[in-house]
């Protein structure tokens, strides 16, 4: 194994609560790694979730940051907000009326990661300018792109990586395409698999619609050095979901990919607020995001699943209860099965 991962399984960066330290820990105690999520963290808060996970295992940390992207427009996203003004009033929440810019503690975490690095940083949403890339290389710490097609690959494969995680369109949560505007694409994962590797001599993480050992089996045989698992983690005993996400993953028939959460396509369950609202959000995030949020959170108050975001891959039903090194050694005794 390339990365000396004893069982070439990846817990996937899930922001927002989702992806815990203990998750993370617990999917390395079983051989395998994680990737914290800084992604809607400050710079010291990152800095919190390396050290709870420092205190939990003595291998090695990886973190995913958020790459930000361009001010939106602010017309759409005002529109938009009269179009959930109705739904704000409903639920007695108030929508903010102008948005501050927000790259998401970029910088400072560059900087914090820079002064105490760990072993793997991974990138969603773009890539690092070429010298902080080359910065945070120099500091000896090992650098991943997620992308989504071929195009990107050569870019992040330009900045001399040591590894791409490729997000096929199966994939529950945000796409990780690189513009905000970009229409994710649906080639399948095994076959966009095969167009990256066409383009890039990298090691190559699979990743998306990824929930048994069949499934890993398969992506393994098509080239990929690991799998990264993010829903079918989401039920396990470490994970950060809500009651509600979780009876969802086993209620709920159906994902589709949507704006209408956070203004970028992210593959959830099927629900009211989508059916209400996708084509109607701008390509703007993170404004749409922040738009959302108090009703998201309203939402998840009232564990209401026909209003909650709901990330979830194609293969959630097939989600697993438990501990998480539990799921890892089995969803990886049934990979062996499978040849």
């Amino acid at each position: 194994m390339e990365f000396g991962w004893a069982v070439p399984l990846v817990a996937a960066p899930m922001a927002g609560g989702a992806g815990t330290p203990e998750l993370v820990a617990a999917v390395g105690g079983a051989g395998g790694f994680g990737f914290l999520a800084a992604g809607y963290r400050s710079a010291v808060g990152m800095l919190q979730q390396i050290g709870a996970l420092r205190e939990l295992t003595g291998g090695p940390v990886g973190v995913n940051l958020f790459v930000p992207g361009p001010a939106a427009v602010p017309g759409p996203v005002a529109a938009y907000r009269e179009r959930l003004l109705p739904e704000a009033l409903q639920w007695g929440v108030e929508l903010p009326v102008s948005i501050a810019p927000d790259r998401d503690d970029w910088d400072a975490k560059i900087e914090a990661l820079l002064r105490e690095p760990v072993e793997w940083v991974s990138y969603t949403f773009g890539l690092p300018e070429p010298a902080e890339a080359a910065a945070v290389r120099a500091a000896g710490i090992r650098q991943v792109g997620t992308v989504t097609s071929p195009e990107e690959a050569r870019a992040a494969t330009a900045l001399g990586f040591d590894a791409l995680t490729v997000q096929g369109p199966e994939a529950g949560g945000h796409r990780g395409t690189h513009r905000i505007e970009d229409r994710p694409g649906t080639l399948p994962l095994l076959e966009l698999l095969a167009a990256v590797r066409e383009v890039t001599p990298l090691p190559l993480i699979a990743a998306g619609g990824l929930g048994d050992g069949a499934a890993i089996a398969a992506a393994l045989r098509a080239g990929a050095v690991a799998v990264q698992l993010g829903t079918a983690y989401l039920r396990t005993e470490e994970s950060g979901a809500s009651a509600a996400h979780r009876r969802a993953l086993v209620e709920l028939e159906g994902t589709t990919v949507t704006r209408a959460f956070t203004g970028r396509p992210a593959r959830g369950l099927r629900n009211a607020f989508i059916d209400r609202h996708d084509g109607h959000a701008p390509a703007a995030y993170p404004e749409v995001h922040h738009l959302t949020q108090p009703l998201r959170a309203a939402a998840g108050r009232r564990e209401d699943l026909a209003a909650m975001h709901l990330w979830a891959g194609t293969a959630h039903r097939k989600a697993r209860a438990g501990r998480a090194a539990d799921v890892t050694r089995e969803l990886w005794q049934d990979a062996l099965r499978e040849g």
